[in-house]
Parts: structure tokens; C-alpha cells; sequence
């Protein structure tokens, strides 16, 4: 663990920037919070919304029983306490996309207390230092639809498909000293929420997205009074954000004003955060305990079950690659980031796959050839088990390791797996000495100066006359082979 050196430079000298975090999760359910209606992402607005979801007088909400399990497996995975007793309150307040007219949250009474994440600093370093930032809570609540203010000259739209759709609010504590740790933070926190399977953490669907608090102080004083800037919904904006309101916190106190507590929103094509409106407090609210909705008690069965369906988390599995598998710390890293990528990895393993080979083949080759197709991991051409059968081909000396990148090159553009690829075009790797001699004599016939140069001691020439056989031998040859047998010959 290290202490932050980012600093902002001003006129009256350093000052430290302090970061907490409020992530909204949306859970991986097929229905929503209080209701049955679906939760599914694009669909014609206005098509996903029960009676509750649109307040009608007399309905009832219920408690979605899997969006509490996956808080609580959500808190396990963190670490966190788990509070076997929690309870729903009304957060009041004028919601024009929530027709209920309240918020039913867990402010006072959260599902999940404290826990804490470490972070790498340098996710290109594996051993650089880490930090461990606390999390305070995680409560469950209900979203808001949403405003639509661009459909008409003059009146706006509402879209209540999200209305009721369940988040887990993860408040940090304000642990973060700089947009690296903050950045780390999130990456950290989403990459843990995918292994557990209870959000799909995509910040462009608004599954995930953040309000950012930050404040500024001269290092080791008081904290300074913060701004919360809304919804910010990437990482990169993230950072951003705490870049600019940092620096116009700095610029603000030194020109003899005063920061304010309040809401801010973040303009990207501007590069600016700007007031949305005064900062409430909690008892501005008026929370209550909401009347229709019992306390929610846990028992130990429950609990246990929850724990029990724990996946391999990050960290563990990246202990796991590096003790048992052998793999770099730089690899294990890459591989465990993101639980789609590990299981790519294990599934090529499953196949057959040495572990080292398929850890570098799936960092260089695929990610490269994906990374120039545009595409994910999750649209590949090349499954994980075609990608082991290539693999084996090399190891069992059927092909060369320049062959497999033609062949790997086929099976992206055909879908063909690479030993029919091998076979329907001729591909295998020619080991019979007797070819590779017949064409090593020719090529030191044909070469006796360059012979004799070897001969009075310059080495390197071996490897002209291995790029001559092999092109004699249209590059089917075994390389080890053909070294072998040269050798033999120059000496």
C-alpha cells in the first residue's frame, strides 16, 4: 500500500484531492424490484411497466427475493458485513419519472455494511503497488423511468420501462487520492460484480454508472466541502470529471470564493461540470419506513446458500494462475480482469490446452487479431476448443508456428477448425530428413562463399541458410529439424 502523489498545482502551492464513490448496479434479474415486469434492455418504451411500476392506487409492492440474493452475494464478495436484518424506506422527493412520487430505498437500514477492495495502481504493472479503498454500503433501491426532452417542439416524454428496475447503491468511503484510483476503483469493483453474475457491469447500457464526490484540501488538513457530479457512465469520463471539478474546486477557493455543496453534471463536449442544483441532506427527504413493506430478515440457511454459490473471485484466481498454473504475474493479471476472459482461458484448457501456451496465444494472437476486427472475446470466429485443437497441432509438431498463424488466419476468415484446414490444404510440417537434406545440399552448393564465411566463424549465417531451406521447402519444414541437419553439414 502507497500514498497517493497526485497533487493539483495552484497558486498558493499543492492541494490533495479526496474521491468517494456512489456506483448504481443494476442487478441481473429478469424482473424488476416490486414487480414482474421484465427488465429487459431496449424494448419500446412504455412496453415493461406493471400497475406497481405506474402506482396505481391499491397495489402492493413485493420484494424480488433474487435481487436481495444477489446483494448479499454481491456484499460476500467484497468481503462485506452482511446485516441479517435490513428494511425498505421512502426517500420523498419530486420524481417526474417515478409516478409513485417516492423512492423506496435502504438508506438507514442497508442489506450490506463495510467492506473494502484492493487495487492494482498499474494495471500494466502487476506488482506495482496496491491500495485498499473501503466500501461503506451496499442498499438495494428501486430506479426511475426516464425523461425525454428531445421527441417534441413542446412537450416532453417519460419512458417508465426502468421505473422499478432494482440497483445496489456500493458507497465508498473517501479513501481515493487521485482519477487513477478512482478509475482503479471502478474497474476493480465492475470486474468483481461480473464474476459474481449479479450486474453485467455495461456503463454504455447504463447497467453501471457513478456519482462522483470530490473535494479538495491542503494535504493532511480537514476535508474540504464536497460536489456530487451525477450519472457519470464510463470510466474515462470518470477520471475526467475528477480532473476538472478538482481543478476548478483549486481555482474557485484561491480567486477568494467559496465551494458549495450541490449536485453537478458533467459535460463531456464542453469538458466542464456545471450546477444542476443545491445539495440536499438526508432529513430533507423526510425518510419513513415504508408501510407496506415488512423488515427484510435473513437466515442462516439463506446465508449459507448465498456463500455457497460463490464463484473463484478475481484475486483468487489470479493467485491460483501464478502458484499453480505457473503463469507470469503480467498474465494471470490480463486473464483475470475480466471473468469472460478466464473462462475463455479455462475453456481452452479444458480442450487440452497447456496452460502457457494458451495464456500467450490468447494475449497475442487472438486479442490482436480481434483488436483489428473490431470485435469482443464474446464474438469470436475461433472457439476456445478450435483455438486448443491449433495449439495441439504445433505441440505435436504437425505444423510449425509460422504455419499456425496461416492457419490461425483460415480459421478466422472460414470458421474451419485447424486440423481439416491442415488436411484439405497440405499444410503439414515436413520432418523427413531425406527432403530436407536434398534441398540443404543444394542450398550449400549453391552458397560455398557464404559457406566458408560460417566456417571462419561468423555464426549468424546459420540463419540464412535456415530461411533458405525453409523456403525451399515452402515453409513446411521442421525448424528444429532443418537446424539440426545444417549443422551437421556447415560443420
Amino acid at each position: 500500500m502507497t500514498e497517493s502523489t497526485y497533487r493539483v498545482h495552484g497558486a498558493t502551492g499543492e492541494w490533495e484531492v479526496v474521491i468517494g464513490l456512489e456506483v448504481h448496479a443494476q442487478i441481473s434479474t429478469q424482473s424488476k424490484l416490486f414487480s414482474g415486469a421484465s427488465t429487459e434492455f431496449g424494448a419500446e418504451p412504455n412496453t415493461q411497466v406493471s400497475l406497481i411500476d405506474a402506482a396505481m392506487p391499491g397495489m402492493l409492492p413485493v420484494p424480488n427475493r433474487e435481487c436481495m440474493r444477489q446483494a448479499v452475494r454481491t456484499g460476500m464478495a467484497l468481503g462485506a458485513e452482511i446485516n441479517k436484518y435490513s428494511r425498505f424506506d421512502r426517500k420523498n422527493y419530486f420524481y417526474a419519472d417515478l409516478p409513485q412520487g417516492y423512492q423506496i430505498s435502504q438508506l438507514y437500514h442497508p442489506i450490506v455494511g463495510e467492506g473494502e477492495i484492493e487495487v492494482t495502481l498499474d494495471e500494466k504493472d502487476p506488482n506495482s503497488p496496491t491500495k485498499k479503498i473501503g466500501v461503506e454500503r451496499i442498499h438495494v433501491e428501486q430506479d426511475a423511468g426516464k425523461l425525454m426532452h428531445d421527441q417534441h417542439p413542446t412537450m416532453s416524454y417519460v419512458d417508465l420501462n426502468r421505473c422499478g428496475v432494482a440497483l445496489m447503491e456500493i458507497v465508498s468511503k473517501p479513501d481515493m487520492r487521485s482519477p487513477a484510483e478512482a478509475g482503479a476503483y471502478v474497474k476493480k469493483l465492475r470486474s468483481i460484480l461480473r464474476y459474481v453474475g449479479s450486474c453485467d457491469g455495461n456503463m454504455e447500457q447504463g447497467s453501471m454508472r457513478a456519482d462522483v464526490n470530490v473535494s479538495v484540501r491542503k494535504p493532511g488538513e480537514e476535508f474540504g466541502t464536497r460536489t456530487e457530479t451525477k450519472n457519470v457512465n464510463s470510466i474515462r469520463f470518470l477520471m475526467q470529471v475528477v480532473e476538472i471539478e478538482a481543478r476548478r474546486q483549486v481555482d474557485l477557493i484561491e480567486d477568494g470564493g467559496e465551494v458549495v455543496q450541490e449536485t453537478r453534471l458533467f459535460d463531456p463536449n464542453k469538458m466542464e461540470t456545471r450546477s444542476m442544483r443545491s445539495k440536499e441532506d438526508a432529513h430533507d427527504y423526510r425518510y419513513f419506513p415504508d408501510p407496506d413493506l415488512l423488515p427484510v430478515i435473513l437466515d442462516d440457511a439463506f446465508l449459507d446458500e448465498c456463500r455457497a454459490s460463490l464463484p473463484e473471485l478475481p484475486d483468487a484466481k489470479r493467485a491460483r494462475y501464478e502458484n499453480e498454473l505457473g503463469l507470469s504475474a503480467y498474465n494471470a493479471a490480463v486473464l483475470t480482469a475480466e471473468a469472460e476472459t478466464a473462462a475463455w482461458f479455462e475453456d481452452m484448457m479444458a480442450a487440452g490446452a497447456d496452460a502457457k501456451a494458451a495464456s500467450n496465444w490468447l494475449m497475442s494472437e487472438l486479442f490482436g487479431a480481434l483488436n483489428k476486427m473490431g470485435k469482443g472475446l464474446d464474438e469470436s470466429p475461433v472457439s476456445a476448443a478450435q483455438a486448443a485443437e491449433l495449439l495441439g497441432l504445433i505441440k505435436d509438431g504437425t505444423i510449425s508456428g509460422k504455419i499456425a498463424k496461416d492457419v490461425f488466419e483460415i480459421m478466422l476468415e472460414t470458421g474451419d477448425g485447424a486440423t481439416k484446414i491442415v488436411e484439405d490444404r497440405g499444410l503439414k510440417q515436413e520432418s523427413d530428413t531425406g527432403a530436407i537434406e536434398a534441398e540443404i545440399v543444394k542450398i550449400v552448393e549453391a552458397n560455398q562463399d557464404k559457406v566458408a564465411e560460417y566456417k571462419s566463424g561468423k555464426d549468424r549465417l546459420l540463419g540464412f541458410f535456415v530461411g533458405q531451406t525453409m523456403k525451399a521447402m515452402q515453409g513446411k519444414a521442421n525448424p528444429q529439424v532443418v537446424n539440426e541437419l545444417l549443422k551437421k553439414y556447415l560443420s
